[in-house]
């Protein structure tokens, strides 16, 4: 099974810069977008019904503002999309979706702006999160999405100009050691030690070009989901938003 994560950046803004061209060619079992921007009836026609797929839509409130989707192959046997946290939830930051074998969790955590405006507000999401990711780590769950954290010093380009800016904050880093002390593990990094590999680079300075990036887009799977794991990617190589995809491969 392959499943690939996407921070978007506006689903409509990546459907004109070959969204769907990607999709066919890698032909996923599972897409999760992030930050679509757009409610469910805004979707081009052909947004809303791509062959073989299923769509999950979780829109925030406010128009043309975060919200994340889901294409899925196989329907889930239940879609959640509240995390109980009435500011996050109504932003429409989650989709959980439980199928037979497995919970796959797409999510799309607040970056906590720039002046660390809406930091304390990060870090309650990843509290609420932390505690629903203790009761679910002893099954089999899929984590993905963007966490909006570099997590390790190899996660960005430039650690040390960076240690107290937002999503590299030890604050914020410290939740990703939670989440891998629950036994949850890093996709990539199981198969991929090496610096240079990123998934957001900021519009400004010809950063993608020289890869000034943050790997801050994750695939996490729980302990005893591991053994099924099989790879993971980055897809560097691909634009259509300032973020680029990022997958795995697992067998089930």
């Amino acid at each position: 099974m392959k499943i690939i994560s996407w921070n978007v950046n506006g689903i409509r803004s990546a459907y004109k810069k070959d969204f769907l061209k990607f999709i066919t060619q890698e032909d996923p079992d599972i897409v999760c977008l992030q930050e679509i921007k757009a409610q469910e009836n805004d979707l081009p026609f052909d947004l809303r019904l791509i062959p073989g797929y299923t769509l999950y839509v979780n829109s925030a409130e406010k128009k043309g503002y975060s919200g994340t989707a889901v294409y899925t192959k196989t329907k889930p046997l239940a879609v959640n999309t509240v995390l109980g946290f009435n500011r996050f939830d109504k932003e429409g930051r989650i989709i959980e979706l439980s199928f037979e074998n497995f919970t796959l969790i797409n999510l799309y955590i607040p970056h906590g702006g720039r002046q660390k405006e809406n930091l304390g507000y990060k870090l309650e999401v990843y509290k609420y999160l932390l505690a629903k990711f203790k009761k679910l780590q002893h099954n089999n769950v899929i984590l993905m999405g963007d966490f909006n954290i570099a997590h390790k010093e190899i996660d960005l380009a430039r650690p040390q100009q960076n240690k107290d800016n937002i999503m590299f904050t030890p604050k914020e880093r410290e939740q990703l050691d939670v989440l891998v002390g629950l036994g949850f593990v890093d996709s990539f990094r199981a198969f991929d030690q090496k610096p240079g590999n990123y998934t957001w680079w900021p519009y400004a300075f010809g950063a993608k070009e020289k890869n000034m990036g943050w790997r801050i887009d994750y695939g996490f799977v729980s302990k005893p989901f591991v053994n099924n794991l099989k790879d993971a990617v980055i897809y560097s190589q691909v634009s259509g938003s300032d973020h680029c995809p990022a997958g795995l491969k697992l067998d089930i």
